[in-house]
């Protein structure tokens, strides 16, 4: 098979923005109901539905983590009729399930696609993520700088001040040194409670989401969908596993992780081109979350190709029966 026959992006790019809206629409019947397992269910039920109705042979290998026992799209499952090209699928199908539960912003149905064999098979466990959006020279900054200094060599290149860059970071014990060293240098915060996906994403789109430089630690499976957003974006994310014990060593030499002191940038979480759509759940920053009226029910959703470098947006109305 040719490259072309193994990847269609075009022709699948629609059908992968049906895949989020179905996950979206499902959710938001829970959205404030307090459930976020149910919600997350919901989910993922209608996110495996559409996916297998695709003319593809995928595979999962970033889905839903085993820390949190949720409901899964697990890592390794196939979805689609078999009879298509074979491709690598990212996947998170409510990126927020608290944010959903208690009607906050930013959830978000997420999916990413590539060819076979172009995604880090990240093991669910944590990961230190830096990122920053488009038009900086290659490793402005890194994992290795401590968090002040990125701060002070991002401000440089954007020749503004230090007290200009807003950072942000997950709200998380783990986090509380990070926070006080950013402030301490001048910076801001917007603290998020979930959704590290958008929150890297929104470095992406800083002008109008006011966010400068994601930092922090959140889930491995979430950074490469994040550098997936961001190989469509434009934008630097740089990752860096981290382990709390031996039992998620082990989780990751299973994953086929050999160094686990390695430092992945974009280009090596996600290797070749990829296609991302997002639904937002909840109105966000960059998404619009569903909407409701007498007669219609209304999606907004984020279809990307890195090939070409496309952004769309697509307002989705479904007429509810009445």
């Amino acid at each position: 098979m040719s490259d072309e026959i193994k990847f269609h992006d075009r022709i699948l790019s629609l059908s992968l923005a049906r895949v989020t809206e179905a996950a979206a629409l499902a959710s938001a019947k829970l959205i404030g109901r307090g459930d976020e397992k149910a919600a997350d269910q919901a989910a993922v039920d209608a996110m495996r539905s559409e996916l297998n109705k695709l003319e593809i042979n995928g595979v999962v290998v970033i889905g839903e983590g085993e820390r949190d026992e949720a409901p899964m799209l697990y890592i390794g499952e196939k979805v689609g009729k078999g009879n298509g090209p074979d491709v690598d699928i990212a996947l998170d199908p409510l990126e927020g399930t608290t944010l959903t539960a208690k009607d906050m912003p930013n959830a978000l149905a997420v999916i990413a696609m590539g060819p076979k064999n172009t995604m880090l098979h990240a093991p669910d466990v944590y990961m230190d993520k830096l990122a920053i959006g488009p038009g900086f020279e290659d490793n402005l900054i890194n994992l290795d700088m401590s968090p002040s200094e990125r701060i002070t060599t991002l401000a440089k290149a954007k020749k503004c001040n230090v007290e200009e860059i807003t950072v942000c970071i997950l709200e998380r014990p783990r986090h509380e040194d990070l926070i006080e060293e950013i402030r301490t240098a001048g910076a801001s915060i917007r603290l998020i409670t979930d959704g590290d996906v958008a929150g890297v994403m929104h470095c992406a789109e800083w002008q109008k989401t006011g966010i400068d430089i994601y930092m922090g630690s959140g889930g491995a499976p979430e950074g490469v969908l994040a550098a997936a957003a961001l190989k469509c974006m434009g934008g630097q994310i740089q990752g860096r596993l981290t382990f709390r014990n031996d039992d998620e060593k082990d989780r990751a030499f299973k994953a086929g992780i050999k160094d686990l002191n390695k430092i992945y940038s974009r280009d090596e979480m996600v290797q070749s081109d990829v296609l991302f759509a997002a639904t937002g759940v909840t109105d966000g920053s960059l998404l619009n979350g569903i909407k409701r009226s007498a007669n219609f029910i209304e999606t907004d959703t984020m279809l990307m190709r890195s090939k070409t470098g496309s952004v769309r947006r697509l307002n989705y109305q479904q007429k509810l029966n009445n």
